[in-house]
């Protein structure tokens, strides 16, 4: 058991159970066959998660009205919740999983008379999915201690493991190259950073048929996947110089919804209308999935927690003939500049700074009106390459969700085993039937893919 028994929040923390922010991570874990609570129960009881001190520990109220974590005795047939018949009528399995998880994300909060994550057993459904209240972490020290419970189908004996980014080495720049990039990475951060603050305020996106705002949070939902592979991105991203995965999601997204746009607006839109996504993004020195003995050190620079930045990227609207490759390539133009400017980091440390001397309430007031004034969220999360198991129970997808917020539409893509699923959770009065849009998404990837092996191997003429 812990030894920490009264802890008080991270400033993150904090800013995840004010009622304007509050966000509970939803992760299916779709398996080879069902499970009952037996299994699940012995393989928690013995695991990692059974004892780490945010998942033992109840979020409490000190006499100052400042919330800690109060270390108790687990019990876990409070946690694992099983439904042993069909959760839907629908008799297709991602629908009724999909279907579950979208009034999760409106209807349903986590107890706070228990440590503050729950696992909820689908067995007709041959899924789990397990709930996760932010302020336990972020997607990265969630996904890190998950991956304790699990064991590689190839060799049950090894953890199931990340690949590292490729760090591409950097020829030694020239002193006027330098200072040319140090030059530019201040005048984008002045710039990005003066619209962050806008946005904050008063500045918004325009009305779309897919931008939320106010008191949306509260709207029901509908939840669809759309599913991609990962070679496939890869040959998009081959088609662009030093182009990365980001880069062809984004330009997905950026065809996506530009199509969405063109086919359900109720009146004809202007090219170049501004829509504009929040990009949580990792702030650890260590990119990716961390060692979950690293993630508990007080002292590493990669210790558990909410460790990330946030970035304001925005797309435009450009209607049907455009060449697929170029919302890649547009995207990949806005991103690099993003990646250079210090956005994310400032994001993060003037957010901690507003905690710290005006209280959660305000950072939190703050945090809702981007949200309110932009469009869309976007995460991505690498997951294993290899496929792994939990109980000797294969797992055939992973997928990630989160609750409600002010937006019409959130997007948490997880590649796992050559799959990248993205959920597409959306405000159902807002966009009705998110499976067209998911559509949208994996028809935009193969279109890129058939133009970026038409530039690879263009045909003979004549």
């Amino acid at each position: 058991m812990a030894t920490e028994s009264n802890e008080p929040l991270t400033p993150a923390g904090q800013l995840f159970v004010q009622p304007a922010t509050e966000l509970i991570i939803n992760c299916a874990l779709g398996l080879d066959r069902p499970v009952g609570t037996e299994l699940v129960r012995s393989v928690i009881s013995d695991s990692l998660l059974a004892k780490h001190p945010r998942f033992t520990s109840l979020l409490v109220t000190n006499k100052h009205g400042r919330p800690r974590w109060k270390t108790v005795e687990l019990d876990l047939d409070r946690h694992i919740i099983l439904f042993p018949d069909a959760v839907s009528d629908d008799v297709d399995d991602e629908v009724a999983v999909n279907d579950y998880i979208a009034n999760l994300s409106v209807s349903c909060p986590l107890n706070t008379d228990k440590p503050l994550w729950e696992i909820h057993i689908l067995a007709a459904h041959k899924c789990v999915v397990i709930r996760f209240h932010h302020a336990l972490g972020d997607g990265v020290s969630l996904l890190s201690l998950l991956l304790t419970l699990c064991r590689k189908v190839n060799n049950s004996e090894k953890m199931p493991t990340i690949e590292a980014p490729v760090v591409r080495k950097s020829s030694r720049e020239s002193v006027g190259r330098w200072l040319w990039k140090v030059l530019k990475m201040m005048w984008f951060t002045v710039v990005y950073m003066l619209e962050f603050f806008m946005r904050c305020l008063w500045f918004r996106d325009k009305e779309t048929a897919v931008r939320g705002g106010e008191g949306v949070e509260m709207w029901p939902r509908k939840l669809a996947t759309a599913r991609f592979k990962l070679e496939e991105m890869k040959t998009v991203k081959s088609a662009v110089v030093n182009a990365t995965i980001n880069d062809v999601l984004f330009g997905v997204i950026s065809s996506g919804l530009s199509r969405y746009l063109e086919n359900h607006s109720t009146k004809p839109l202007q090219e170049g209308v501004r829509i504009t996504g929040a990009a949580m993004v990792n702030l650890r020195k260590s990119p990716g999935i961390q060692e979950i003995t690293e993630l508990m050190k007080k002292n590493s620079g990669s210790r558990w927690g909410n460790t990330f930045g946030m970035m304001l990227l925005p797309i435009y609207y450009n209607g049907s003939g455009s060449d697929p490759l170029q919302y890649m390539k547009r995207a990949k133009i806005m991103i690099d500049k993003k990646k250079l400017s210090l956005e994310a980091f400032l994001s993060y440390k003037i957010g901690y700074l507003v905690l710290k001397c005006f209280g959660p309430k305000f950072a939190s007031l703050l945090n809702y009106r981007i949200i309110c004034n932009t469009s869309f969220t976007i995460s991505n999360l690498v997951g294993p390459k290899e496929e792994f198991m939990i109980a000797g129970i294969p797992v055939t997808y992973v997928r990630a969700s989160s609750s409600s917020l002010a937006h019409a539409i959130t997007m948490h893509m997880v590649c796992y085993a050559g799959k990248a699923d993205m959920q597409i959770l959306v405000a159902k009065d807002i966009i009705p039937h998110p499976e067209i849009l998911a559509k949208y998404f994996e028809d935009a990837l193969l279109e890129m893919k058939e133009a970026a092996l038409a530039t690879k191997f263009p045909q003979n003429s004549g």
